[in-house]
């Protein structure tokens, strides 16, 4: 069962936080306005704990007064903080004490879905005018800094921490650093100071919020401030999220979650099996795996071999070649699976020894031992 498949006395409430800036607000009520757009004949409406109207007592009212007996609120917000874990199912619970007649299922907040994922990308790669994924090496001269919501909550905070190293690999900028608009550290301003130091002239600042108000206008006149006193960095402030499509795409997947239940917890080993039978992974170490040994006339040999140099590979990384990465450890004997994967031009900008006492982990001791040198060396 799902969204589409729920009665006419079903309706979706998205539960928001409140601002005193009317701009959140409106822009609040276009989440709402987007599923009912998606689901014409579906009852959703929209309500905040605190500073705006409707309040979720307001909204939950409403939705009874329409014949409402099942509901599915789903917290709009990015991260469980305080606000998902605590206040909002505090005033579901008490409305339906009050109510025993209506039922109300609470759903889990945004998070990092991959929907949400994809469409901080999108605001990021719109501020740099790139209307597809840029290949590596395109972005890193360019830093990355996300501004997150901040909170009391460590795992709350630790996610967007989580969220800036996802976007910065997949978009494959130089260096990447996290920030928070209130409550915990780094601030917006310190951050801001402190990146400027690592000597990247191009700074793309992302806040990772899904509307506005005083907050955005506050992190933007940080981000002027600091251009105003540095006018030889080009700073990039992106456009935060909105109602974009893959944020309405997020809330649908989490209200499907909630009308089918909680999934029964898998070990390892199941979620394996299943991104398997999905084609969705791709076993490198096959030298893990068991070889049957031949016995012919007493004499033990292994009837395997080893066509590679040490018995396993790495997969391939897009950014193998970044300045900041595995190329920094070409002459700190690096694993060879690595160095295989290094572009030639690449290789020939190095001295490239491997010592006696400091051989990569991967070889036999008794290894052959080479020296390679640039083409300039040559």
């Amino acid at each position: 069962m799902n969204i589409e498949d729920l009665t006419a006395d079903s309706g979706i409430l998205i539960c928001g936080h409140g601002s005193r800036a009317k701009i959140a607000e409106q822009e609040f009520s276009l989440l709402a306005t987007g599923l009912r757009n998606r689901f014409p004949t579906l009852k959703v409406e929209y309500g905040f704990l605190e500073f705006s109207a409707p309040n979720l007592h307001m909204a939950l009212d409403k939705l009874r007064q329409q014949g409402v007996t099942n509901i599915i609120a789903v917290p709009g917000m990015l991260f469980s903080a305080t606000h998902a874990q605590n206040d909002i199912p505090s005033v579901l619970t008490t409305y339906q004490q009050k109510h025993p007649e209506i039922s109300i299922e609470y759903g889990r907040e945004l998070g990092l879905h991959d929907n949400m994922i994809q469409a901080f990308q999108h605001r990021i790669l719109e501020a740099l005018g790139h209307h597809t994924l840029p290949e590596a090496g395109q972005l890193y001269d360019t830093m990355l800094v996300v501004v997150g919501r901040g909170t009391s909550v460590t795992e709350a905070n630790a996610e967007a921490t989580k969220l800036t190293r996802i976007v910065c690999e997949n978009l494959g900028f130089g260096w990447s650093e996290t920030v928070y608009s209130g409550v915990t550290f780094p601030s917006v301003g310190r951050g801001l100071e402190m990146a400027i130091k690592l000597g990247y002239k191009k700074i793309v600042v992302a806040p990772y919020f899904l509307f506005g108000g005083k907050l955005i206008d506050r992190i933007y006149a940080y981000v002027d401030k600091v251009a105003s006193e540095n006018p030889d960095i080009n700073f990039i402030k992106t456009d935060y999220l909105r109602d974009q499509t893959h944020v309405i795409e997020t809330f649908v997947d989490r209200i499907n979650e909630t009308i089918a239940g909680p999934e029964p917890a898998l070990g390892l080993m199941q979620r394996f099996q299943q991104r398997l039978a999905a084609g969705l992974v791709d076993v490198h170490h096959h030298h893990a795996e068991y070889q049957e040994h031949s016995h012919q006339q007493g004499h033990h040999s292994h009837s395997h071999q080893h066509h590679h140099d040490h018995g396993h590979h790495h997969a391939p990384y897009k950014h193998i070649a970044h300045p900041n990465g595995p190329r920094t450890m070409i002459n700190e004997n690096l694993c060879c699976c690595f160095m295989s994967q290094f572009p030639q031009s690449l290789l020939q900008e190095y001295t490239i020894t491997e010592s006696e006492d400091h051989q990569p982990g991967c070889k036999p001791k008794n290894s052959v031992r080479i020296k390679m040198f640039s083409q300039e060396t040559k």
